[in-house]
Order: structure tokens, then C-alpha cells, then sequence
């Protein structure tokens, strides 16, 4: 198991998902990814659930009910993650504001 987490919030980011876990997966440092998604109604979740059994074990989904808000997913996220015992937990927009490649510095 990775020690390091990635946590990407979306909302109608179907454009970005698939680009940015393929550029976080790419990276040499071996991260997992935990997608928090709101309930997208262009279907980002679905994108995410598509690319699960590429990235198994490595690639993982929250789906909430509703739009709650970037802080709130974030703070999901993180609870999800602490839940499992991940020493580092990193946060990232899946819109590429945040270079990935600067998760390795």
C-alpha cells in the first residue's frame, strides 16, 4: 500500500478527471487517488468508475448525495483517508490549478 494519498474534489469535472488520475499515475512517487465527487450531473463518476479496474487498488470513489462544497468534500476526503491509515494526504483541483507533478517535490 502507498503511504500517500492524492484527494481530488469534483463537480462537473468530466473534462479533467481521466487527464488528471492518468497524470497523477504517471508520476514516479506511487500515490493513490481518492476522487470526492458531488453528485456531477455530467457524470464524472462515472469516468472515475470507469477507470477503477485500470488504476485497482490505487484509484477510489466517494460519491455524495448532493453539492456540499469544496472545504466539506476536502474534509471527507481526508476522513476517508485517515480511516485508512495514509501518512501523507495531499489535496488537488482536478482542473490542473495544481501542477501534479509538484506532489513529488
Amino acid at each position: 500500500m502507498s503511504d500517500s494519498i492524492v484527494i481530488i474534489p469534483t463537480y462537473n469535472e468530466i473534462e479533467n478527471a481521466e487527464s488528471i488520475i492518468r497524470k497523477v499515475f504517471s508520476l514516479e512517487k506511487p500515490f493513490h487517488i481518492l476522487v470526492v465527487d458531488d453528485n456531477s450531473p455530467d457524470r464524472t463518476a462515472d469516468v472515475i468508475t470507469a477507470l477503477m479496474p485500470t488504476f485497482e487498488g490505487k484509484l477510489f470513489l466517494k460519491q455524495r448525495m448532493k453539492k456540499a462544497g469544496l472545504g466539506t468534500a476536502y474534509v471527507a476526503g481526508f476522513e476517508w483517508a485517515l480511516e485508512r491509515g495514509y501518512e501523507y494526504i495531499f489535496e488537488m483541483d482536478a482542473d490542473f490549478s495544481h501542477n501534479p507533478e509538484d506532489l513529488e517535490k
